[in-house]
């Protein structure tokens, strides 16, 4: 026997925690897959009632185009794990791929919790008519709907372009001529969805106001809502209730307030606005208890992030300061909260984010100029857009206070009025792979690309105009912004161009 044969190692050999631990780097097809079947001890481990009581099967991004092995994967679990296993199973996610192999085929008596992820709205309303399916679905109490589109989302021509690159899109639920409440709302206890409008939300309430308990809700855009549709009587049975929206509403007074007033024995509120005000005032600590949360006695928690811009263009208003607005929090007993608002309205315009802490988020939409930091571990998206310039030491807190940022969006065209000033402080976004400074000033362009400014060692996808592409570049020759472009694979210009050989050499992975 060599030396090598005494010091090898048989897997075997390992404790039950540390196959355990190899074990759960694998993803749950990978795992039943490769390992069911092989040894007694691994079936003992990895059909323990603990570890697969949720299946979770997903496709891997890589994975997605060899659907062949994919196909034969599943179907050996279907026909030779799932019998084994169905009876314990209580909580399943699935894709569109792998649905029809997992779910339909197979019944699981104590599923309780379904969640459909990476779903095009099509499909999943095309899976919704299938009696099938909804049959499978009467004995589900918490839904989760993940909608998401292949391609680049779209966006309204008058609004800037916060979410070109954001995959995520949105269910609208009147328009389906489905079964739908019957054999899915009505049952519900907790439901977590994307919904394209205000209405859609009403109705959800109102169809599982005898049952819903928990309903976590992202809405695309608020706005004015049907009349036809109650937004009055008392939801009883609703305790957690998070409602959050991807772009600014005029109606928070008029529409959110009243929802939110039906929710007397709510215990947990999250809230994630943006609201747009005329001839008002910020929403503030005092605001928020004498119009919502005081029609909630029983509420013991409360998360947010409420984002107000103020419109007084045509009204002489005077805005209080950070410190009145965080006295009026600590007059209601919020300690853990931050301000970040304008304390001056420039061209009748301010704006105001008031969020608690840990901000709970991951995204920060609407910052402005006036952001003076914090720590934001969570958030992976944010979005720039005011009146007001944005300076070079305000980048620097951004990259600071957000350490895990991937994705940024600029939306401004005051140019920088101190360019010289920081110079000599590098800015890095580490993680940073998105970038979209397509509606901006040139000044702005030359902040983020110039790695005398900043390092985006990352960045592989650019939103940007053409012509400040070329002019920043100087024809694809500057060699100060070559190596920020240098990794990029996706570049959205708007414009159709030839690719010159100067452009070719300047993004290579294109």
């Amino acid at each position: 026997m060599t030396a090598s044969d005494t010091n090898a190692i048989n897997i075997l050999d390992l404790p039950d925690e540390m196959l355990h631990a190899i074990f759960n780097k694998l993803n749950m097809t990978d795992m039943l897959y490769s390992l069911v079947g092989v040894h007694q001890r691994f079936d003992r481990l990895v059909l323990d009632p603990l570890l697969i009581n949720h299946l979770v099967f997903v496709t891997k991004q890589s994975d997605i185009h060899n659907s062949w092995v994919n196909m034969h994967v599943l179907d050996r679990i279907r026909e030779e794990i799932l019998p084994r296993i169905n009876e314990i199973v209580n909580k399943l996610t699935v894709d569109t791929f792998s649905m029809k192999h997992v779910f339909g085929a197979i019944h699981y008596p104590q599923l309780y919790s379904l969640a459909f992820v990476n779903y095009q709205s099509d499909i999943f309303v095309r899976h919704l008519s299938d009696n099938t399916l909804l049959r499978h679905l009467e004995q589900i109490t918490h839904l989760t709907v993940d909608i998401y589109s292949e391609k680049a989302g779209s966006f309204d021509g008058n609004d800037p372009c916060i979410f070109e690159l954001s995959s995520r899109t949105y269910l609208p639920i009147l328009p389906l001529n489905i079964p739908f409440t019957s054999y899915i709302i009505s049952k519900l206890t907790k439901l977590t969805i994307n919904l394209n409008s205000f209405d859609d939300c009403l109705y959800l309430l109102n169809a599982c106001i005898e049952s819903l308990s928990t309903l976590i809700i992202r809405i695309k855009r608020i706005l004015r809502s049907s009349s036809e549709i109650d937004n009055k009587k008392q939801l009883v049975k609703l305790k957690c209730f998070s409602l959050t929206t991807d772009w600014y509403t005029y109606y928070y007074d008029k529409q959110v307030v009243p929802l939110l007033r039906r929710m007397l024995n709510l215990e947990e509120l999250m809230l994630h606005l943006s609201v747009i005000r005329t001839g008002s005032a910020y929403i503030d600590g005092n605001q928020l208890y004498d119009e919502v949360l005081k029609y909630m006695p029983r509420l013991n928690k409360f998360i947010f992030h409420i984002h107000t811009h103020l419109n007084n263009y045509f009204i002489r208003t005077n805005v209080p300061s950070n410190d009145d607005i965080r006295n009026s929090f600590i007059k209601r007993e919020f300690q853990s909260v931050n301000i970040c608002a304008d304390e001056k309205l420039t061209y009748g315009m301010g704006n105001c984010h008031i969020y608690s802490l840990p901000y709970y988020f991951e995204d920060f939409l609407f910052m402005s100029s006036c952001f003076q930091g914090g720590r934001f571990n969570k958030v992976r998206m944010v979005l720039l857009l005011d009146r007001l310039p944005f300076e070079h030491k305000l980048f620097k807190i951004i990259s600071q206070g957000f350490p895990f940022l991937q994705k940024l969006t600029i939306v401004n065209y005051e140019p920088q009025t101190n360019e010289q000033q920081h110079l000599s402080t590098l800015i890095t976004f580490k993680h940073l792979f998105e970038l979209n400074i397509r509606e901006v000033h040139t000044d702005y362009v030359i902040q983020l690309l110039s790695d005398r400014k900043t390092r985006l060692p990352r960045l592989t996808n650019l939103v940007i105009e053409y012509k400040k592409l070329v002019v920043v570049t100087n024809n694809f020759t500057n060699d100060m912004t070559r190596l920020n472009c240098a990794k990029i694979k996706s570049l959205i210009t708007h414009k159709t161009f030839v690719r010159s050989q100067n452009f070719n050499s300047y993004f290579p992975c294109l």
